[in-house]
């Protein structure tokens, strides 16, 4: 079965293995999280990548979708659990992975990170056309929870598209019952978390990342102008930085994402922390499903 944009699914997925290596070796103890994803993102555009999503640097409990603003002051500490999480797409083509660092001396987060990449390899091994969802999850939970933590129920895998993050197929990190079928030319990401704490997360704070869902007549010129530059991120996610990085001052970024949430058109993802505090480890490629198996985007 061919599938569309398959050279550029393979592309992506290679800019997006080599950004995430690069980020990698720039996570030390005393680095900028700002000044690394600035990094990252500017690695990602040089290999010839567009971002797919803002990158991501998620630390300890939160498991995701922390995204530095223009003025976060955060450096990386010793004994930090850092989530790195990377998007990249050409053409509307996209790949996402992520990694986990252990950034203590004396390797006290090994176990946690070894759980999540072994989760996430038997879950890829296991991948083939007419294998249901719910298989996939069951790997994963079983992996998990055989090293004593907890598969992060309210979080899991997800299909990508051509200018699209999140759709169809979902993959569960636990057996949630979905028989859906897993079908070939199906182009998914799995990511197994793994909790060292209660395996739910919650919302908090506030979010730097966004997602416009639509158009809607706006008066306002100054609104107008931020929601022009925000159209040229095709519907995928965006951050205040890169609104900055084309030459908006914040408050005004402020002043217009505010107006866009009152029309009901801004989506927004805060961080995502475990509901007990406990530590998060992620692992996560994007793969292609082929006749017999799957062929990994991101390895």
């Amino acid at each position: 079965m061919a599938v569309e944009g398959l050279e550029q699914y393979r592309k992506a997925g290679k800019i997006a293995s080599q950004a995430r290596q690069f980020g990698v070796g720039l996570i030390k103890i005393g680095a900028s999280l700002s000044d690394v994803t600035e990094q990252i993102e500017q690695k990602i555009l040089s290999l010839g990548g567009e971002l797919a999503f803002p990158t991501q640097i998620s630390l300890n409990e939160i498991a995701a979708h922390y995204c530095s603003t223009p003025e976060d002051k955060s450096v990386f500490k010793e004994d930090d659990l850092v989530k790195l999480d990377v998007g990249v797409h050409v053409d509307g083509y996209v790949a996402d992975t992520a990694v986990t660092i252990d950034l203590s001396k004396d390797h006290k987060h090994d176990k946690i990170i070894k759980t999540s990449k072994e989760a996430l390899q038997k879950a890829i091994s296991i991948v083939k056309p007419g294998i249901k969802t719910r298989e996939i999850g069951k790997a994963i939970q079983e992996i998990v929870t055989s090293q004593g933590f907890a598969p992060v129920r309210n979080l899991g895998g997800h299909g990508v598209g051509r200018f699209m993050i999140h759709g169809p197929p979902a993959i569960p990190n636990y057996d949630n019952g979905d028989n859906s079928m897993i079908e070939e030319g199906m182009v998914f990401a799995i990511e197994p978390f793994v909790s060292a704490g209660a395996g739910i997360v919650y919302e908090r704070e506030n979010a730097n990342v966004f997602m416009m869902t639509g158009m809607k007549p706006v008066r306002n010129m100054m609104t107008r102008s931020v929601m022009k530059e925000i159209d040229k991120f095709k519907g995928l996610p965006f951050t205040e930085r890169w609104l900055v990085r084309a030459g908006l001052s914040v408050p005004k970024i402020n002043f217009a994402l505010n107006e866009i949430d009152n029309l009901g058109i801004l989506k927004k993802f805060p961080p995502l922390p475990d509901k007990n505090k406990g530590l998060v480890s992620q692992a996560e490629h994007t793969l292609i499903v082929t006749k017999d198996g799957c062929e990994v985007t991101t390895e």
